[in-house]
């Protein structure tokens, strides 16, 4: 005879991880207020319903208008490193909207997501890195992560962190360093990004070469390039495996070479012969035109011009046949080439 048998298990479409949503405009006050929960539980399952919500910008400005950002300041140092993660995470993908980069900016959270840096757990530490690299892309979030005085502590962050972490560094860097480049020359960047030009995974390499011709731009960086020994390993990356390595490695020597010194040391590396067999052997649009800019750099020096004769049907050939760009600065190669006093 058949009995009636009651399962113990949730219906499938039930996730006890997220809190359960309000309908309509009742749902983001609610979380709201389970944000403020004693109850820990509470408070995990509305952070991990709101990495759900959030995704809409319609919803992050609601949030924002219910008080939410003050909850999430408040998570950020609380005693669960799952409920600091998570509230990191929420941050970050608001972070994503122009709206929450604003609001990031404008309740003073880029402190208390950066004191997530030294967290023991590491997905707090990441996710922290990921919500501060996202406003550095505005120039207002670059200015305001500056403004904080984290720079000294991100560089610091590249001699220990993951590598996941540190390419998410040097990105935040990256833009931190458009707006402002001497924190950055204070701390001994240049220094350790020189460290990084050697590093087993490409991406490092590349950003790390990317960097350096960052902080190069003013003249005091130029100068401390060339005092730290960067240009030797800088010429050995020409010759790297990836194209983009190779692209920002010539970005780098082009912007240190345009000191006197910095193309004396950089003749003296071998730099011509690099830029020269590159020209010659790689297509690859970004390499060809950094490499192009580099040479016109050091065939402004007597001994680069006249190892360089060699190259300028190989330019001339580019300016009548590339685009735009690659035509305006191969004419501007040859013109500085067969410049004669």
């Amino acid at each position: 005879m058949a009995t009636t048998r009651i399962t113990t298990a949730l219906p499938p479409n039930i996730d006890i991880t997220k809190a359960e949503l309000a309908y309509g405009e009742h749902m983001l006050p609610k979380l709201n207020r389970q944000l403020q929960d004693s109850t820990l539980t509470t408070r995990q399952r509305a952070l991990n319903a709101l990495c759900d919500v959030l995704h809409n910008p319609e919803h992050v400005s609601a949030a924002l208008k219910v008080g939410m950002a003050k909850s999430l300041k408040k998570l950020l140092s609380d005693s669960d490193g799952t409920v600091r993660w998570k509230a990191t995470e929420v941050l970050f993908i608001c972070s994503n909207h122009a709206i929450g980069r604003d609001a990031i900016l404008e309740f003073d959270l880029i402190q208390p997501i950066s004191a997530l840096f030294d967290d023991k757990h590491e997905d707090a530490r990441l996710m922290s890195h990921r919500a501060v690299e996202s406003v550095s892309h505005t120039v207002n979030g670059a200015q305001g992560i500056v403004d904080a005085n984290l720079i000294k502590k991100l560089v610091e962050k590249l001699k220990t962190e993951t590598d996941e972490i540190k390419q998410l560094v040097l990105d935040t860097l990256h833009y931190c360093m458009k707006v402002d480049t001497d924190q950055a020359l204070a701390a001994q960047a240049i220094e350790v990004f020189t460290s990084l030009l050697g590093h087993g995974t490409w991406e490092i390499r590349g950003k790390a070469a990317r960097d350096i011709m960052d902080i190069s731009f003013p003249l005091e960086g130029k100068k401390r390039a060339v005092k730290v020994k960067c240009l030797p390993v800088l010429v050995k990356l020409l010759a790297d495996s990836m194209f983009h390595v190779r692209a920002q490695a010539a970005g780098a020597l082009m912007s240190i070479a345009i000191t006197t010194e910095g193309k004396q040391e950089s003749i003296r590396e071998g730099a011509v012969e690099a830029l020269i067999t590159l020209l010659k052997s790689d297509e690859a649009t970004d390499v060809r035109l950094n490499v192009i800019k580099a040479i016109t750099m050091l065939a402004e020096h007597p001994t680069g011009r006249d190892k360089l004769k060699e190259v300028v049907p190989i330019l001339q050939d580019i300016a009548n046949t590339g685009g735009p760009m690659m035509q305006k600065v191969a004419k501007t190669a040859v013109k500085v080439i067969t410049w004669r006093p």
